[in-house]
């Protein structure tokens, strides 16, 4: 095809937008990432893969401290009876919908870190998340923690990437910025044949770079979609009747991004695949629960589980390290709708080569509160700093403002 008729295809289809997007300055085809190898120094460092919960998930209901009588008394109703929480010591157990995680715990490969916040705790979805992704609770800043790191680990996008639909705050550095890869639904119109769409999606001699990596990415679109769709119907397969429907539109809350089993399916697909990228960033949203949330939270948590759980399997005997964080939990006690509202510190997830499992943290006290709320026990930059030095090989403090605290695993 040649270059003029292929301009007019893009176009004319709609699709112009989708391949101006890839051939943006850190969108990338999901074949640059498979295809991306750095020189062989001899060092083989660990990856990161960050799972964001999106609209504060309620640690309580989480972790939960079923035999501290704090607990049934600030929150009627919203409690579960002991023989379905998933008992981890005899004074806390997982929700119900956690039975993946709970699994991993009794192999000893879950890390539980326990009252993880941060000074002056801030409610507001944006900021609290600003507040998390830039690592800086005195004043979020402009570049993220772990684009701060990108900027002194080579500064190739494809170091750093995510698989959401808008690249996050966290890999957006001072001098460069982490990849995302476009997925996703990509619908085409009628008109458009399997030959017409082979034929726009390779290249021809003489197009201009920006032009033939739009089609050559506009085609890793329909890959990605394929691999989705595979994701979708094999969870499809083995779904039984809680709702699988899709998350709202993208909020501060989270939604719009592809279910957090095709996300992972495709950093799967790149770890195996030898991929170079140090970092994958991944989200669920839908943790905004003010009314009726037991079982909304208990279905938002095994939509977590189950994906979260069987990547962690397959990756077991790599050096690949899972976190798990939500912007802040709930308030201790639960509102009139049977929901909790915006509250402050919760509970963080690790899991993977290195991490002994086991509670880390102190628990927060349930009776001694910041105004109705937790009082945090972890500066969530000690987890950070561990993460920083323990996987990526990178000086915490260079990149933490100075931060000299360190979360002690073992």
């Amino acid at each position: 095809m040649d270059t003029l008729t292929r301009r007019r295809f893009l176009i004319a289809s709609g699709v112009a937008a989708g391949g101006a997007l890839a051939a943006g300055g850190t969108a990338y085809g999901l074949h640059e990432i498979l295809n991306f190898r750095r020189p062989d120094t001899g060092l083989r460092g660990k990856t990161l893969v960050l799972v964001t919960l999106y609209g504060g998930n309620d640690g309580l209901n989480t972790v939960i401290p079923y035999a501290d009588p704090a607990y049934a008394a600030a929150r009627p109703g919203m409690t579960y009876p002991h023989d379905q929480i998933l008992d981890l010591d005899g004074a806390f157990g997982l929700n119900p919908g956690l039975a993946g995680l709970h699994g991993l715990w009794q192999q000893r490969r879950l890390a539980i870190v326990r009252g993880v916040g941060y000074p002056k705790p801030n409610r507001s979805h944006f900021q609290s998340m600003d507040i998390w992704q830039t690592a800086q609770p005195d004043r979020p800043g402009t570049t993220g923690w772990l684009g701060r790191w990108l900027d002194q680990a080579g500064r190739d996008p494809r170091l750093a990437v995510s698989f959401e639909p808008v690249l996050p705050p966290l890999l957006a550095g001072a001098t460069t910025a982490g990849a995302t890869v476009p997925g996703g639904a990509v619908k085409l119109p009628a008109t458009v044949t399997p030959q017409v769409l082979r034929a726009v999606s390779g290249t021809s001699a003489g197009e201009p770079p920006a032009q033939a990596r739009a089609a050559a990415c506009f085609a890793d679109l329909i890959r990605v979609q394929d691999l989705m769709n595979d994701v979708a119907a094999a969870s499809d397969a083995d779904a039984d009747d809680e709702d699988t429907g899709d998350d709202s539109a993208a909020t501060g809350t989270g939604g719009a991004a592809p279910p957090l089993d095709a996300q992972l399916a495709l950093v799967t697909k790149c770890i195996e695949a030898g991929a170079a990228t140090r970092v994958y960033s991944v989200s669920l949203g839908g943790f905004d629960l003010h009314a009726d949330e037991k079982n909304a939270q208990q279905s938002q948590l095994a939509k977590l589980d189950k994906p979260l759980s069987a990547f962690a399997q397959r990756m077991a005997g790599r050096d690949v390290v899972i976190a798990v964080y939500s912007e802040f939990g709930r308030r201790v006690r639960a509102n009139a709708s049977d929901g909790t509202d915006h509250g402050t510190a919760s509970s963080m997830f690790l899991i993977g080569a290195g991490v002994p499992g086991g509670m880390y943290g102190q628990a927060p006290s349930l009776t001694d509160l910041d105004d109705g709320d937790l009082r945090y026990t972890v500066d969530f930059r000690d987890v950070y700093a561990t993460l920083l030095a323990d996987v990526l090989d990178a000086e915490p403090q260079r990149l933490l403002d100075g931060w000299d605290g360190r979360l002690q695993l073992g």
